[in-house]
C-alpha cells in the first residue's frame, strides 16, 4: 500500500470525471464482502454544497459537477489505497460519496493508519484540484466535510443494520468537520479584517490613444500565503460572512494610504458599493482628511460604484454623489452589465 503521506502530484494528474453507483444498488456485494472480511470501513464526502449548483444552473451543470469530484474521489482512493474498496455515491436524496474498505478483523493498522490517511489524502486532493470541480459555478471552493467510521461484522445484528450505523457515524463525522473548518475560516477572516491585514495594487490605467498612464485603480488583496490573498476568496468569503461593507471599508482605507507613492497628476480610480455612503468615514470631511495624508486632491479621486450590489434609492444616493462633485470628485460605473439595473445606473448617476 503506497504511504498516506504521498501526496497528489496535481501538475501531471487530471481529475477524471466518474460516474458513480447508487448505494442502494450496491447493498448486496457490500454485506456480501462486509460478511466474508469481517471488518468495514467507511469514508464520506459531504457534496451538500453542490446543490447550489442545481439551484443555479440545473441539473446537468450539478451532474458534470458531482461526476467531476467523483473522480476526484477515485483518484485520491487510487493514490492511498490497495486492497478491497468499493467507491458509491450516497442514499437518493444526500449529496454525499462513500468509500467503503472491507479488510480482515486481524488488520490493527486499519483504524488509527489506513482510514486517517485516505481522509488527509482527500482532503489534499480537494484543496489542490477542488477548484476544477467547481469551476465555474463557485468562486472558491466550498467547503466539503470529510468523516469516517469503523464497524467490526457482529453477527447478532444485521449486515445492513451495521452498515446504515456506521454511515450515520461517518456522516456525522463529516458534519462535525465541515463546521469546525468553517469556524476556523470565519476566525481567521474576522481576524484578517481587525487587524486590517488588507493591502492594494496599483494597476495602472493606460489611455490607448497617447500610450500614457492615465490612472491607477487600487485593488484588494489579503494577506500573502493564505487563502485570502486572492480577491476572489477574499469577498467570496465576505459575503458569506456577511461583512461585504467593513471589507469593502477597509479596502477603501487601503487603497488610499498606499496611494501615497503614485506618481503626481494621475488619477486614483477606488471600488466602492453603494452602501458604502453609510461609512463616517467616507464622509467629506473624513474623506479629505484622509486625502490630505495621501497628498490627493478630491479631483484626481474617481469612485468607481459596483453594480454587484443595487443602489436601493438612487435619488438618496444621487443628493449624496452631488455633494461629492461639488468637491471635486467623480464617479464611474464598475461591472456595468453584470448588476442590477445598469440603464438606470447610467441614466440616474451619469457617471
Amino acid at each position: 500500500m503506497t504511504a498516506a503521506t504521498d501526496r497528489i502530484d496535481d501538475r501531471t494528474q487530471e481529475t477524471r470525471p466518474a460516474v458513480l453507483p447508487r448505494l442502494g444498488e450496491a447493498i448486496p456485494p457490500i454485506v456480501q464482502r462486509f460478511n466474508r472480511k469481517g471488518t468495514l470501513g467507511v469514508v464520506l464526502l459531504d457534496a451538500s454544497p453542490l446543490a447550489k449548483i442545481e439551484r443555479s444552473y440545473g441539473y446537468d451543470a450539478y451532474l458534470r459537477a458531482a461526476s467531476s469530484l467523483g473522480g476526484l474521489v477515485r483518484d485520491a482512493a487510487d493514490e492511498v489505497l490497495d486492497g478491497d474498496e468499493l467507491i458509491v455515491s450516497g442514499e437518493t436524496g444526500r449529496h454525499e460519496i462513500v468509500i467503503l474498505l472491507f479488510r480482515d478483523m486481524r488488520d490493527g493498522q486499519f483504524y488509527r493508519s489506513e482510514l486517517p490517511g485516505l481522509l488527509r489524502a482527500l482532503q489534499r486532493a480537494i484543496e489542490q484540484r477542488g477548484q476544477r470541480v467547481v469551476y465555474p459555478y463557485f468562486r472558491k471552493v466550498p467547503i466539503l466535510g470529510t468523516g469516517f467510521s469503523a464497524a467490526l461484522r457482529n453477527p447478532y445484528f444485521g449486515a445492513e443494520t451495521q452498515l446504515r450505523d456506521a454511515l450515520e457515524e461517518a456522516r456525522g463525522d463529516a458534519q462535525l468537520s465541515a463546521r469546525c473548518e468553517a469556524r476556523q475560516r470565519r476566525k481567521g477572516f474576522l481576524g484578517m479584517v481587525m487587524a486590517e491585514e488588507v493591502t492594494s495594487v496599483y494597476e495602472p490605467i493606460v489611455d490607448v490613444a497617447t500610450k500614457t498612464v492615465f490612472g491607477y485603480e487600487a485593488l484588494a488583496r489579503g494577506p500573502a500565503g493564505t487563502e485570502f490573498h486572492s480577491p476572489e476568496t477574499l469577498f467570496a468569503t465576505a459575503e458569506e460572512e456577511s461583512f461585504v461593507f467593513e471589507l469593502d471599508c477597509l479596502c477603501r482605507k487601503s487603497g488610499l494610504n498606499g496611494a501615497i507613492g503614485l506618481p503626481s497628476d494621475t488619477t486614483l480610480f477606488l471600488n466602492v458599493r453603494p452602501t458604502t455612503i453609510h461609512d463616517p468615514n467616507f464622509r467629506p470631511e473624513a474623506l479629505i482628511r484622509t486625502l490630505e495624508q495621501s497628498k490627493l486632491r478630491p479631483s484626481d479621486v474617481v469612485f468607481e460604484i459596483s453594480e454587484k450590489e443595487s443602489i436601493s434609492n438612487f435619488e438618496i444616493f444621487k443628493e449624496i454623489r452631488d455633494e461629492y462633485r461639488k468637491l471635486g470628485f467623480r464617479f464611474a460605473l464598475d461591472d456595468t452589465g453584470a448588476g442590477y439595473a445598469s440603464l438606470q445606473a447610467v441614466i440616474e448617476l451619469e457617471p
